[in-house]
């Protein structure tokens, strides 16, 4: 913010670091409801993906906001202190030339994609003439900040800065070339690889099916991939976000596999659960349609804040500890190596540029399984787990000799040859709908998949939010949002008909992807989308992936997990993560996260149960024997499966306190869209958001699906 005054404003020069610095203003769109975190996203993501502020000069104030309180404290006035440098990391420095008034300041113009920059000077709103010309076309002079060539800082007539991520390679509408786009398209997609490959790998081996069931499994998946993000770029939300099958999602699939009316089952359980698994996608996708293009996710979203999202998305991770290292430690020396290999990968090699690309940071996932794949093939062809006498393929019950009993974990485990996928799979398959038979429908398992499609539509909003902070002119509307959302219901009703397992949403990973590769064109998305359509017709490239030994993909699990986790907690960032208020809402969400689902889970079973499935599977066959025990046991399964998963207590317990618990907006970090009328007047977030084909102006009346 420039001041008026030239007597105090910032002298020219170098000064060194001040102690303290103030709060940077948000942008225009979000300093209408006083959002003025200390943190916040609405600027540049530094080297390493995070999303940072560059220090700026503190004003002389005399007062100053009590975040506790959400009010004004008084304050001794003080002098100016020197600003410090705008370099992120602090080695680089920043050229400020300040204006000489108010009046003279340059609103810069987002430049527009779709149609290029033209040859002559545009005019803003002001009548200032792009690139700083004056009214007339004279040059005023330089009067922006640059930080670092990253992030281009414009001041508004009113004193508030507009932040425009120059960092990014490519913005939102950018097109620059088929073969820029296909590189970043294919390099998008394949540093997200593990969210999209290993859910069917978790719950196809749970619900009893092959590797050949694996593999077809996979291939859809990444079919209706492809097609739902192209589906979502076009109609949805239209930013660049990856659609695909979410762990949240995971959890009450396995619950619903791991009924008590399954356990009995003879013959093929894979199909006949997989069909129950679709039936209950179906209804829940039908409910959150209905939740978004009927605009009651325009009245949901004054629920959803950062202290509600940041939990619950962490809950989803952390549920899944009783699987994570249980299953990579059936192999320790695979399994770890993998989990350190990732873990170095991503942190300690990060800043490590090949040309241009940290490959490190990027591929960490699969770098990380290709390079200890290769050392499971070379150590099972070298004989290492080879014990003579003992066959890998008698099973453990059969074995009667010592020896092989002693060993036969190392067989099963460690063995990277045991998975016929690869070879059994045809070279062409296509994917096709009601594959598995016609979806069954069970009103009690429906239930649950709607109460997770609502956690499902929590998780969609965080991920709008901070990726139109990154990729576009501003924040979608309500309207688009909503949008958004009932277009990811028809999504999953795709995912259902055509059998992936699970619903199809936002990828939160994707957020973290468009950070770190500074991609955010949504042509290189929908050319991914593409080519992930045509490999899912490869018959061979699902049998390879469903070849990946189960501990490698355990160890990605663990990484994959926590990544999940911290990038929940990282929805803070947006509120003031240090209040009392916001610390002891987290807290309590997590703490019963965890607490609330462990009684559930653990009531009714003795140490001395002996239980038909794996350990690792233990949480999710509660409604068996769940506290809850009336006469209707549709009421009973509901509930005590509902109240069993840990995403749904966090949400709960978060919506409930931040929704209650006094607290100022800049303290919850309320979630800021951009107004309707207002976003119309905005020909860049127009053309960011709005429909193609002209659907924008057929659908004009819709106005809470829309502008």
């Amino acid at each position: 913010m420039s001041n008026s005054d030239p007597k105090v404003g910032p002298k020219p020069g170098q000064w060194p670091p001040a102690p303290e610095s103030a709060a940077m203003p948000p942008s225009s769109w979000a300093k209408r409801t006083g959002f003025r975190p200390k943190f916040s996203g609405e600027t540049n993501a530094s080297d390493s993906g995070q999303i940072s502020l560059p220090p700026r000069p503190t004003e002389q104030k005399n007062s100053q906001p009590d975040v506790e309180a959400g009010r004004v404290r008084a304050t001794l006035p003080q002098p100016p202190p020197a600003p410090p440098p705008a370099a992120v990391n602090g080695t680089d420095k920043a050229v400020v030339v300040p204006a000489e008034n108010k009046d003279q300041t340059v609103v810069k113009r987002r430049r527009d994609s779709d149609g290029g920059s033209g040859g002559g000077a545009k005019k803003d709103g002001l009548g200032h003439g792009a690139n700083g010309a004056g009214p007339n076309g004279v040059p005023e002079g330089p009067r922006r900040a640059v930080v670092r060539n990253e992030e281009v800082i414009d001041v508004e007539d009113d004193g508030f800065v507009r932040g425009r991520h120059t960092h990014m390679k490519y913005e939102l509408r950018d097109t620059p070339g088929l073969v820029p786009i296909g590189l970043y398209g294919f390099q998008h997609y394949l540093s997200i690889l593990g969210s999209l490959i290993l859910i069917p790998l978790v719950i196809v081996p749970a619900m009893g099916g092959t590797h050949e069931d694996t593999s077809m499994v996979v291939s859809t998946v990444l079919f209706v991939s492809g097609v739902t993000t192209l589906l979502h770029t076009s109609f949805g939300s239209r930013l660049p976000l990856i659609q695909g099958p979410s762990f949240v999602y995971l959890a009450p699939a396995l619950a619903i596999i791991n009924s008590p009316e399954f356990q009995g089952l003879n013959g093929n359980n894979f199909k006949h659960i997989m069909k129950e698994l679709q039936g209950a996608i179906i209804i829940a996708s039908a409910f959150q349609t209905i939740l978004g293009y009927s605009g009651l996710m325009s009245v949901f979203l004054r629920l959803i804040n950062p202290v509600v999202v940041a939990p619950t998305l962490a809950a989803v991770g952390l549920s899944f500890y009783s699987y994570g290292f249980p299953r990579a430690g059936t192999c320790l020396e695979i399994g770890v190596v993998q989990i350190l290999l990732v873990i170095m990968f991503s942190l300690y090699l990060r800043k490590i540029s090949v040309f241009g690309h940290r490959i490190f940071l990027i591929y960490a996932v699969p770098l990380g399984l290709a390079i200890t794949w290769a050392a499971a093939f070379l150590l099972t062809e070298a004989g290492v787990y080879s014990y003579k006498g003992c066959d890998v393929n008698v099973p453990a019950s059969n074995i009667i000799s010592d020896h092989c009993r002693k060993h036969v974990s190392s067989m099963k485990h460690c063995r990277v040859d045991t998975s016929y996928a690869l070879k059994s799979s045809p070279w062409f398959r296509f994917p096709y709908p009601l594959q598995w038979g016609t979806p069954v429908f069970e009103w009690k398992m429906a239930l649950v998949m709607c109460a997770v499609s609502i956690i499902s539509s929590v998780d969609s909003v965080g991920s709008y939010h901070a990726s139109s902070l990154l990729a576009a002119s501003g924040p979608p509307t309500p309207g688009v949002v909503s949008r958004g959302i009932g277009l990811e219901g028809l999504c999953s009703v795709l995912a259902g008909l055509w059998g992936t397992g699970t619903g199809s949403t936002t990828l939160t990973e994707n957020v973290h992807t468009i950070a770190v590769t500074k991609m955010g064109s949504r042509r290189a998305v929908e050319l991914g989308a593409c080519a992930l359509i045509l490999l899912s017709l490869i018959g061979k490239v699902g049998g390879f992936i469903a070849s990946i030994p189960e501990v490698m993909v355990a160890a990605l699990l663990c990484f994959m997990w926590a990544m999940l986790s911290a990038l929940g907690l990282s929805n803070l960032r947006y509120s003031e993560a240090g209040s009392s208020r916001n610390i002891i809402i987290v807290g309590l969400s997590l703490f019963f996260s965890l607490s609330v689902p462990a009684y559930f889970q653990q009531y009714g079973i003795s140490p001395n149960t002996n239980l038909s499935v794996p350990s690792y599977l233990h949480p999710y066959i509660v409604a068996s024997h769940g506290p809850f025990r009336s006469k209707y046991e549709g009421l009973n399964y509901f509930l005590n499966t509902l109240l069993s998963l840990n995403m749904v207590i966090a949400f709960l317990v978060a919506v409930i306190l931040d929704n209650t618990v006094p607290g100022s907006q800049q303290e919850r970090g309320v979630y800021v869209w951009s107004e309707t009328e207002a976003a119309r007047r905005e020909p860049a977030i127009t053309k960011d958001y709005e429909l193609p084909f002209r659907v924008s102006r057929i659908l004009r009346w819709v106005k809470w699906v829309g502008f």
